[in-house]
């Protein structure tokens, strides 16, 4: 068994793991998963030796444990550009041949062998290990590993460079190979998890946040929809064309509040307040209970009787003016606990996004082509497509947040405002929101405005901060 307890580690100021908890019993395998920069290949590396450990203990590793990863193949190619700055007599080396790379740390002749015909490597034995391709030099760092006898086996994204044959026998091979040797991979794609994965540890900033029984189908799945919208390459979905909002002025804020203020008798929520929401510039709304944040949005929003008392501009009409309030919702998104608690219909999900054209509860309206087209696209972005015609109702808490985002911003409102979205989701389920939040903020033109109150639950890509104090 091999037990990381509390354990921080540093890979020589460039990247820290923090307070890394997680135990590998005998006879699984796990896959580490994570955003690009989240610290999946760090945590293989720590297996095999490498980083310096800061605080916390790693105890029950094995003596031989191989790692494949770019790492350790730059330090290889590195190595053998050193031999040719030592040289002394001037003379170019030729470098090492593959033979000899292989032969350095193999335990099974016979084995090597077979894994050099196999992959195709047998015309390049008397090549110099330095002059392979990316794709020729994995598949050397491969049979190393793999001739080596190691106890486990760490393979840091092993699939990268190899054509779809050399792919295909290696999932093969490593499935063969589970039967007796525990691994652990790292992969940035995870379709490509193998069959033979037990378990699956996600990280994200260097810290450990999940580990997940492969077996436990509904976390699976969560964890699965999480990794989707933090590494899936698709964008944002475009908004209808043919349901463009009133053009704006690009040199006018969206929001000013001068002076703002809200009173109730003897009590006063909050008073001269000053605040300009610019395009494209989101912000963070934070306070604690009682200190007005959902006041504040219902006076941007016009549903506060005291934003016509108020000096208040929103998209181009001053507050009190003879504007009607729909005049200002056209511009906003909205989504809030309460309004998920009003949307308690059976509608199917691709419907209910829908409805944000229209910004009703339910759909009433026959939908266009583009806007189930546009539907569809939001659902493959939050990893849902196989589930458009799935009743709301009977969603978990979580996935009904997401799919009210979805509606909120099909149209493209210039301001999007979620009031505490976090509020009552599990660990599991706040993080899915927040990586749809960070897509939204990174990927469109749409400014967020993110209430929240917990300082772990900020967004990355919001660096405007309003603190609201009672």
């Amino acid at each position: 068994m091999i037990c990381l307890d509390a354990l921080s580690v540093d890979f020589d100021e460039r990247f820290q793991l923090h307070d890394i908890n997680w135990t590998i019993q005998p006879g699984e395998h796990w896959l580490i998963a994570g955003a690009n920069g989240s610290g999946k290949s760090a945590l293989a590396a720590v297996l095999a030796g490498e980083g310096t450990h800061l605080s916390g203990t790693l105890s029950g590793v094995p003596d031989r444990v191989a790692l494949v990863s770019y790492e350790r193949q730059a330090e290889l190619i590195e190595a053998e550009r050193r031999k040719d700055d030592a040289d002394i007599m001037d003379v170019v080396s030729e470098g090492t041949p593959v033979a000899e790379i292989i032969d350095a740390d193999c335990h099974d002749p016979d084995l090597a062998q077979t894994l050099i015909d196999t992959l195709g490597l047998r015309p390049l034995m008397g090549r110099a290990f330095r002059k392979l391709s990316t794709g020729e030099t994995r598949k050397v760092m491969l049979i190393r590993a793999l001739t080596s006898q190691p106890d486990v086996l760490v393979l840091d994204e092993p699939f990268d460079g190899l054509d779809h044959n050399s792919m295909a026998w290696l999932q093969d091979h490593l499935s063969a190979l589970a039967e007796v040797m525990p691994m652990v991979i790292v992969l940035n794609r995870f379709d490509e998890c193998p069959d033979f994965i037990t378990h699956v540890a996600y990280l994200e900033n260097g810290q450990l946040l999940h580990r997940v029984d492969r077996d436990n189908e509904r976390a699976y799945a969560e964890l699965y929809q999480l990794l989707h919208l933090k590494t899936s390459g698709l964008e944002i979905p475009a908004a209808d064309p043919a349901a463009r909002l009133p053009a704006l002025n690009p040199d006018a804020p969206l929001v000013r509040l001068t002076g703002a203020s809200v009173r109730y008798a003897e009590n006063t929520v909050f008073e001269d307040l000053n605040w300009t929401i610019e395009a494209n510039q989101s912000w963070q709304l934070s306070g604690p209970n009682g200190s007005g944040k959902t006041c504040l949005l219902s006076l941007i929003t016009g549903d506060h009787p005291q934003c016509y008392v108020n000096d208040i501009m929103a998209f181009g009409f001053q507050r009190g003016t003879g504007e009607s309030i729909w005049q200002i919702k056209q511009f906003i998104g909205y989504v809030s606990t309460a309004l998920q608690w009003e949307y308690r219909v059976g509608t199917g999900l691709r419907n209910v996004i829908i409805s944000g054209f229209y910004d009703s509860i339910g759909l009433y309206t026959k939908s266009t082509d583009t806007q189930k087209a546009i539907a569809d696209e939001w659902l493959a972005l939050l990893g849902m497509s196989e589930r458009a015609d799935e009743p709301f109702n009977t969603l978990s808490f979580g996935d009904q947040r997401l799919v009210l985002i979805a509606r909120a911003m099909v149209k493209h409102p210039p301001l999007l405002i979620l009031d505490e979205p976090c509020l009552g989701l599990d660990d599991m389920n706040r993080q899915l929101v927040l990586a749809l939040v960070e897509r939204i903020c990174l990927d469109s033109e749409t400014t967020v405005l993110y209430v929240n109150h917990r300082e772990q639950d900020r967004v990355p890509g919001i660096d405007n901060h309003l603190t609201l104090t009672e």
